[in-house]
């Protein structure tokens, strides 16, 4: 039987490392208002992880 929460947690951190490279993206493209709008993607994410138990020191490329 699979481990659902060990499932979750690998989605969000699959979400996560997107969210962050479609983010620097958008700050190359000077694009605020998608970079906002991604920044609140990645601070639920973040926020659903730290709660996970997740270490992010070395995952998290913005340290916001």
């Amino acid at each position: 039987m699979p481990n659902t929460n060990l499932e979750i947690t690998q989605k969000a951190m699959e979400d996560f490392k997107k969210i962050q490279e479609y983010m620097l993206l958008a700050r190359e493209e000077n694009s605020v208002k998608t970079y906002e709008k991604l920044k609140d993607e990645y601070l639920y994410l973040k926020s659903f992880l730290n709660v996970a138990g997740v270490n992010l020191t070395d995952l998290d490329k913005f340290k916001e």
